[in-house]
């Protein structure tokens, strides 16, 4: 478990999605009916496995906070997609996934986001940079020694302006504007056209080609428990 300085806490599980087809339908059997749609629908089996697990490890981490069954958890939806669990108690939640990874935040009191993205290949992400990103932001892209550093920057600019953006439920549009140079953690204060600041952001580290970062609003300094999580064992 990691911490940053003393504040609220945000727990961040890392869920390793690539699971034995045993997990994976038991796993199944905890999604409601258009969670169970959505992983059908996947271009090929491997994604809808790996939805599979991401969504039914989400229900078993937030509903055992709830102290609920797992089966029973119901979302809501935000006008732009963010969920958040039908409950009276003041959880918050957001989570993301790509490729082989996902990460789950929650908070309570407290609005999250959070992103992980595979490394992007070398070159991938100037353009959007040099259109996009502030002067800072684009400068680490686009000046960086190789490409592939290029890329590790992009990377983790753009996770950073994920979880800011989740945190608001909005639009990625109105994060691709914000300065986010700099070292972990970093305090925003204001959020531009996503909404009142401040945030308070930070890397998160994880395993593989993969980068992450978690946000929250309110300007309390943000601590963060990071988790593994791991596969319930099978009756």
């Amino acid at each position: 478990m990691n911490a940053s300085a003393a504040g609220e806490p945000v727990d961040v599980w890392v869920i390793p999605t690539d699971q034995p087809p045993a997990v994976v339908r038991r796993l199944r059997g905890l999604l409601d009916p258009g969670e169970r749609a959505r992983a059908d629908a996947a271009h090929d089996p491997v994604q809808g496995a790996r939805f599979t697990v991401a969504r039914g490890a989400v229900r078993l981490l937030v509903a055992g906070r709830l102290g609920i069954d797992a089966a029973r958890l119901a979302w809501q939806y935000g006008p732009h997609g963010k969920p958040s669990p039908v409950t009276p108690a003041p959880l918050q939640v957001n989570w993301s996934g790509s490729g082989a990874l996902a990460v789950l935040a929650v908070a309570e009191g407290r609005r999250v986001g959070v992103d992980v993205e595979e490394l992007r290949p070398p070159g991938v992400g100037a353009r959007i940079a040099r259109r996009h990103f502030p002067p800072t932001d684009a400068a680490l892209v686009l000046d960086a020694p190789t490409p592939a550093e290029g890329a590790e920057h992009f990377t983790r600019l753009w996770c950073r302006r994920e979880a800011c953006v989740k945190v608001y439920g909005g639009r990625l549009a109105q994060g691709l504007g914000l300065a986010l140079a700099g070292p972990s953690p970093l305090h925003l204060p204001e959020a531009g056209t996503l909404g009142p600041g401040p945030l308070r952001l930070a890397d998160v580290p994880v395993p593989g080609p993969y980068r992450a970062a978690v946000a929250a609003d309110r300007d309390t300094p943000l601590m963060v428990r990071q988790y593994s999580w791991c596969a319930p064992e099978l009756p």
